[in-house]
């Protein structure tokens, strides 16, 4: 039955008249997961859940509560909650805030979809079973998996000062790996890097001709990978595909531009960043070449939506120019803490969390560089594809990063494939050495549905775009059997 969050509302003000402003954000979520292996049906779950954040402000301090009891009693209960709280926490506040925080936004959003059609159990398992037997391409294909989820977040928000926002998210995704071994070797190709392909839309997210074309290029490369000689190493011109360059921007961008992450609210679970609030403005983060937006205006990536969970309209800004950092991730929350510019980004991942700073969408501009002409240019390089394993400091700055599949770069051309192509760097330098990104037939859009930050942690979906990228004098290594 519909929840006519509007009373819900006035209950809640009723129970507490003390409070200078009350918000309500009702939040639905469904989710379904199936899974293959090995051409037969592993596993199928899913479910909906359903509740209410109470948010309350006193004498500037926020106090929160959430019940899935939607009654008007239960709603009375959670604002004696929520309030109680602000109250507790009042003497300890880090700042004092006010409504200028809780814009009484107007806000309808609803994904773009070309197929409103449901999801077909049998079929959607028989699709699965179908790709993992397209990866199965020769007996040293030790395992195929393929798995999917899709789901629908519909999202209810109204404030005492005037906010009614209403959005509605639809998204599916599906990841497919194989897995070959020869001897000692044992190499794993997957389709663009797991579970990167998740995207809003509607069925047609779960094109079959392409899923099965993707699998069985998965399942051809991971055997090649057996004889393919190690990735050899020092320092040469690192080219990353939009696969790769997703979680490069994620990992040594993203989360170092959180702005409660620079004030110091993650450093005891998430860490903290290599990014001071006094560089905002004027840090060359990378080379000239380097244009990063916060964009949630782009209609299939994962992370797009009309406004964030606490009513501040969602637009594109550009966060990184010309390689100057000009911009940061902090919601107006945090831009009221820090004094600067920020986004659209206070998010929850459900109704039992309350909002913080998030990554959304968040995209490398395209270049002016075609694919041909950047490989042409290089005279010793490595081309690498879909991330296999990561690892970067908690301040977001020195990292390493492993691939699935590479391909040496010799005097201009594509030469022989790498396997256990490596690399590592340090943010800032690694940044710079950006020398070549390629134009819009390069640009790729993808979407992952497990961004973890917070205490008590939040899951939270995130989209990422890139064009492919050429770095110089990165170190490269190879590793493992």
């Amino acid at each position: 039955m519909k929840v006519n969050i509007h009373r819900l509302l006035k209950e809640a003000a009723a129970a507490v008249p003390e409070a200078e402003w009350i918000g309500l954000r009702r939040v639905t979520n469904r989710l379904t997961v199936f899974s293959a292996i090995d051409g037969k049906f592993d596993q199928g779950f899913g479910g909906t859940d359903e509740g209410v954040m109470l948010e309350v402000l006193y004498k500037g301090t926020f106090g929160y509560a959430a019940t899935a009891d939607m009654s008007s009693e239960g709603i009375r209960w959670a604002a004696g909650r929520a309030f109680a709280a602000a109250q507790s926490a009042h003497p300890y506040r880090i700042y004092q805030f006010d409504q200028s925080v809780r814009p009484a936004a107007q806000v309808r959003y609803t994904t773009q979809r070309k197929t409103r059609s449901g999801f077909p159990a049998g079929e959607t398992v028989e699709l699965l079973c179908s790709a993992c037997e397209a990866a199965r391409i020769s007996p040293q294909i030790i395992q195929t998996a393929a798995s999917c989820e899709m789901g629908m977040s519909e999202i209810e928000m109204v404030s005492t000062n005037g906010a009614d926002v209403q959005q509605t998210i639809h998204f599916g995704g599906i990841s497919m790996n194989a897995v070959a071994r020869e001897g000692d070797i044992i190499q794993q190709r997957s389709a663009n890097g797991h579970s990167a392909c998740t995207y809003q839309g509607g069925r047609e997210l779960f094109n079959s001709a392409d899923i099965l074309k993707r699998a069985h290029k998965a399942g051809t490369e991971a055997v090649e990978l057996l004889t393919a000689e190690p990735c050899p190493t020092g320092k040469r011109t690192l080219v990353l595909m939009p696969d790769q360059m997703m979680l490069q921007i994620h990992e040594s961008v993203g989360h170092a531009l959180e702005i409660d992450r620079i004030l110091g609210d993650e450093r005891n679970f998430a860490g903290g960043s290599f990014i001071t609030l006094e560089d905002i403005g004027h840090f060359r983060y990378g080379s000239p070449l380097m244009n990063v937006a916060f964009d949630p205006t782009i209609a299939q990536e994962l992370a797009s939506y009309g406004a964030d969970d606490i009513g501040n309209t969602a637009v594109k800004e550009y966060l990184i120019k010309d390689g100057i950092l000009i911009g940061a991730l902090g919601s107006l929350e945090s831009q009221k803490r820090s004094g600067l510019h920020g986004v659209a980004n206070q998010r929850a991942c459900s109704w039992n969390r309350p909002p913080i700073d998030r990554m959304a969408n968040l995209n490398l501009e395209a270049g002016t560089s075609s694919f041909d002409s950047i490989i042409s240019s290089i005279e010793n390089g490595v081309l690498m594809f879909s991330n296999r394993s990561w690892s970067i400091d908690d301040y977001r700055n020195k990292f390493q990063f492993g691939c699935e599949y590479g391909k040496l770069i010799e005097n201009g051309k594509l030469t022989k494939t790498v396997r256990d192509p490596n690399y590592r760097g340090i943010s800032r330098y690694f940044w710079n050495s950006l020398c070549a990104v390629g134009d819009a037939s390069t640009f790729e859009v993808f979407g992952t549905p497990n961004c973890g930050k917070g205490e008590p942690n939040q899951v939270i979906r995130v989209g990422h775009a890139s064009p492919v990228c050429a770095f110089s004098d990165v170190e490269v290594f190879g590793g493992g059997k």
